[in-house]
């Protein structure tokens, strides 16, 4: 037998660690003077937006920022977002972006847990991180003015990001991480059973990830993406590293507007974005006035709720293409898609929203998605009826839970990354979720965990028994409906429980329906909350915002 070994080991000149950094060298390198980020009047090119990401990590190593050091991100979907993508791990730190829309109490924990050196922030958030700082003294706040809107110049006491860069080498000499498992960032989940945790992304899985984004929708290069998906979200799906492998173009958003997107698409020629289905609904329902210059296909994600049949039929009038994906924070965004077969074209609309609903096969390079019975952690038989738990394994899985070895065993139990999701396997392989054993709730792709939004609603001393569940909602997919019951001889309103809330919880976490009622229980004292959620499912939302 020959020995495919002897003499044949893994060197510098034939084992290179994989790392999404690498794209934008290459982007820079071969198609420097094409356009990489546009935002209002901001337009750079590739060569340009990487000497910043050069100058980024220099001036971070300058002021004393190394590996393993958390840099925290607070900034909306703006030009230097993406350079702190590149800029933040080429200094061999950890890139920790902060959802821009939670409160105070939890950024701070989040900053505490994480050991976050420094905090980039965009000046609308003064306020906010001022606050921040004065927990934290020590954390060297970098601001960032957005010049294309009118937001507040960087305070004196803040290191403006301009400056920094101003500091830094553009030819700097940045590594490649020692190892592939070196850590790349850092994601808070939504703090389901508790504080958030914190996961943690390896190189690997980040450039796995970024090339399995260009598989799975047959990216093309020089694609025009326009950032609809906050890049804090498990840092946006991986799409800033897939735009750079791609040396396509980052079509900046600081906020969402329905109008001004469907413009941008027309004028900019958008090709690709990701949303939630609040932001699909949006796009879809708009006035036909406003998608008049709309000449081309657009390709779009979908994740969280499934699309549905009138959506579809207004996408596909509007001449774009929906993709459905499915994943999590621990899988680096989305890990399943529902590929599409050509079979399906000769469906009506109706059978195609069927098949478009489900969350799919694996994506490319993740090795397996697989539904199993969580206690036998045996398959279930394919058969669109037995429910079992989504389980994951692959590269395109976390490192784990930081600081928390014991959650991330049990995440990992029997060699697959537990999802807590319950779903089905259809006969063709498909996978289809069918409830969320966490309980969790999505709302405008935001994820809300009734765990915590109970925790506040049992602050209230009138409050003696609750329960929050997902009611439904045109607009948002789903809202938190709470269910209270009070303490004997107490009156309470539904204005009181929104502001006690408020005071809580960030704005979209507050209940959008309250309803007072004695809740249903087993004998053993347990609230039955598949009764709450059918009683929710006929009511009305109330907008509170």
């Amino acid at each position: 037998m020959t020995d495919f070994d002897k003499g044949l080991h893994r060197r510098d000149v034939n084992y290179v660690p994989l790392t999404p950094l690498d794209f934008i060298a290459r982007a820079a390198e071969v198609y420097g003077n094409r356009p990489a980020v546009v935002h209002g009047s901001v337009r750079r090119n590739w060569r340009v937006t990487y000497e910043r990401c050069r100058r980024l990590a220099s001036a971070l190593n300058a002021r004393g920022v190394h590996k393993n050091e958390t840099v925290a991100v607070l900034l909306p979907n703006i030009p230097e977002m993406v350079e702190c993508h590149f800029g933040v791990p080429m200094a061999g730190s950890i890139l920790n972006t902060l959802n821009t829309r939670l409160d105070f109490a939890t950024l701070l924990f989040m900053l505490r847990h994480g050991e976050a050196k420094v905090l980039v922030a965009d000046t609308e958030y003064i306020s906010l991180v001022t606050s921040l700082r004065a927990e934290l003294p020590d954390l060297l706040v970098i601001g960032v003015a957005d010049l294309t809107v009118d937001t507040p110049p960087v305070p004196s006491n803040w290191l403006d990001y301009e400056v920094l860069l101003n500091e830094g080498d553009p030819e700097f000499n940045w590594q490649l991480p020692s190892d592939e498992w070196d850590a790349i960032a850092l994601n808070y989940t939504s703090g389901t059973t508790g504080d958030p945790k914190g996961v943690v992304y390896h190189h690997r899985g980040a450039a796995i990830n970024a090339i399995s984004n260009i598989l799975e929708w047959d990216m093309p290069k020089h694609a025009v993406y326009l950032w609809t998906l906050p890049m804090f979200h498990c840092n946006g799906w991986c799409f800033p590293w897939t735009i750079a492998a791609r040396a396509g173009v980052n079509i900046c958003l600081r906020k969402f507007d329905a109008q001004f997107v469907l413009e941008l698409i027309a004028k900019e020629r958008i090709t690709h974005y990701c949303g939630a289905p609040i932001v699909q609904s949006a796009l879809a329902s708009a006035p036909a006035e406003w998608r008049k210059g709309i000449q081309h296909r657009v390709s779009t994600m979908v994740a969280a709720a499934p699309p549905s049949s009138a959506m579809l039929a207004q996408m596909a009038a509007m001449g774009f293409d929906i993709t459905h994906v499915y994943g999590l924070t621990e899988v680096y965004g989305p890990a399943t898609v529902c590929a599409k077969q050509t079979e399906w074209d000769t469906l009506d609309l109706a059978e195609q929203a069927e098949k478009n609903a489900r969350q799919g096969v694996r994506y490319h390079l993740q090795a397996a998605v697989i539904v199993l019975n969580p206690e036998t952690m045996q398959p279930v038989p394919a058969d669109g009826e037995t429910m079992g738990e989504i389980m994951f394994r692959g590269n395109i899985c976390m490192k784990g839970y930081l600081k928390n070895e014991r959650a991330t065993e049990e995440a990992f139990d029997g060699g697959w990354f537990h999802t807590g999701d319950l779903a089905v396997v259809n006969p063709d392989g498909y996978v289809r979720i069918r409830d969320r054993s966490k309980d969790i709730i999505i709302s405008g792709g935001e994820n809300i965990s009734s765990i915590e939004v109970e925790d506040a609603l049992y602050q209230h001393p009138a409050v003696v028994a609750c329960a929050v569940v997902a009611a439904p909602d045109p607009k948002w997919g789903e809202v938190p409906c709470a269910f209270i019951e009070t303490r004997e001889g107490v009156t309470l309103t539904k204005d009181e429980i929104i502001v006690h809330c408020k005071a809580l919880l960030a704005g979209f976490k507050v209940p959008k329906l309250v309803v007072f009622k004695e809740i249903p229980k087993t004998s053993t004292g347990k609230i039955q909350k598949f009764l709450l959620r059918q009683e929710a499912g006929s009511l009305k939302a109330i907008n509170h915002d």
